[in-house]
């Protein structure tokens, strides 16, 4: 197939190798990519984020497929404009990514799927913002409506902190104060065709930005996949997909359905296992970074039939999508400054030699090629992957892989699924 990949980050990365290491000799093109996707992609100079762009290169070029890798393009309708011209797109159109846009669309959503979540109150000024905060109480948890990268939301004992965080987002809309919810979190992707989902593999990332969950909220600094904990009060991982498949994914894309805004994509779901049970902290329209870093390595199917099936509406001729035994951990190398103010345009070096080690791989995040050198063009540059037979060896392998990396003033954390491969 000719296959049209959007977006420029680690995610689209893993997606295009999980397309590369399939048999059949697929065509890949990328807009806008990176220095480092640019190895195992064409590039392309095309806004993602503009639909009659998009569609006219689809149509020009005769893609087969469009895989929407981030959140933007879905917001701003590429996904419809796409299917108006009759090509196959993975990824939800804007009404039904409004899921991941507004953060109270998704809790309405939920409501009325009777989905479990925890409470929340939108907020459209301070003084309402306040009201929320002393009727919730601490730890406060202050979200932006609308996309924030990763980055919209506070968890802080600290009232002037959450108030602080608040004033940041109300300029550009309400925002949400959320009852919080403590226990593991989880990630769980699902593809949909609008009417039947498929699970992947869950996996869990890393959202603050230092060793042992220290520092501020960031797009994610590390993931690990599978989870053999979830053996533990659920029976194994088969069963606690069932669960959330039957009472969280299913019920959103029949709501999603009923409305007449069908889901076509990948409904990624982000839950938390509070004392009460299984709840769902967000959904995302997309697949998820860092966490597609560790799931498409194990996945043991061919991911274009896969996404082509949800594409196309015909997912109930696959089944339940199988993975490897093997694990997988990613470990993402930041810029000096991530995630305030970044420091961009150093040099990257020791990639040969990190990629020399068994069982590691690089997937580029923010990359560019300057004199045959590789710079750091973001906030987070490089995802490291390591896989092995067990986590453990997914942990040695990936580490041995970051050391052999260097970027001035790069940051990473050390402790990404190290509770995790003592289980």
């Amino acid at each position: 197939m000719k296959i049209l990949v959007l977006g420029s980050g680690a995610r689209e990365h893993a997606i295009i190798l999980a397309l590369r290491s399939e048999q059949a000799a697929h065509d890949i093109l990328a807009a806008p990519g990176n220095a480092g996707i640019g190895r195992d992609a064409t590039l392309v100079d095309l806004d993602p984020n503009d639909p009659g762009a998009v569609t006219a290169f689809a149509k020009e070029h005769a893609v087969d497929l469009v895989v929407v890798g981030p959140e933007a393009p879905l917001v701003a309708g590429v996904a419809d404009a796409l299917r108006e011209r009759g090509i196959p797109v993975f990824g939800p159109g804007a009404a039904a990514a409004q899921l991941e846009g507004s953060k109270a669309f998704a809790k309405r959503i939920m409501d009325e799927a009777g989905v479990p979540t925890g409470r929340a109150v939108r907020a459209a000024t301070a003084a309402e913002v306040e009201a929320a905060l002393d009727e919730l109480g601490a730890p406060h948890v202050v979200k932006a409506d609308g996309l924030a990268a990763g980055k919209g939301v506070i968890v802080t004992d600290d009232r002037d902190a959450a108030l602080a965080h608040a004033a940041q987002y109300l300029p550009s809309g309400p925002v949400l104060i959320e009852e919080f919810l403590a226990g593991p979190e989880v990630s769980l992707f699902f593809l949909s065709d609008g009417d039947h989902v498929l699970p992947l593999s869950p996996a869990q990332d890393f959202k603050r930005l230092a060793d042992g969950d220290a520092g501020p909220n960031t797009g994610g600094m590390g993931a690990y996949s599978p989870l053999p904990w979830l053996a533990d009060g659920f029976g194994g991982e088969d069963a606690f997909v069932d669960l959330v498949t039957r009472e969280i994914a299913e019920p959103v894309i029949r709501r999603l359905d009923a409305e007449g805004t069908p889901f076509i994509g990948l409904l990624y779901a982000g839950l938390i296992l509070t004392e009460t049970g299984v709840k769902v902290i967000e959904f995302n329209a997309r697949f998820g970074d860092p966490e597609t870093q560790v799931v498409l390595p194990r996945l043991a199917d061919p991911l274009s039939e896969l996404l082509l099936a949800a594409a196309s509406g015909h997912l109930e001729d696959h089944d339940r999508p199988s993975f490897t035994d093997d694990a997988a951990v990613t470990v993402v190398i930041a810029s000096e400054g991530y995630p305030v103010e970044p420091v961009t345009g150093r040099t990257l070096t020791g990639l040969e030699e990190a990629e020399q080690v068994d069982g590691v791989h690089l997937a580029h995040a923010a990359t560019a090629l300057h004199d045959g050198q590789f710079l750091a063009t973001g906030g987070r540059v490089l995802n490291v992957v390591g896989v092995g037979s067990t986590l453990a060896d997914a942990r040695r392998q990936v580490y041995l892989g970051v050391e052999a990396i260097d970027l001035e003033g790069g940051q990473h954390r050390r402790d990404i699924a190290a509770r995790a491969a003592d289980f």
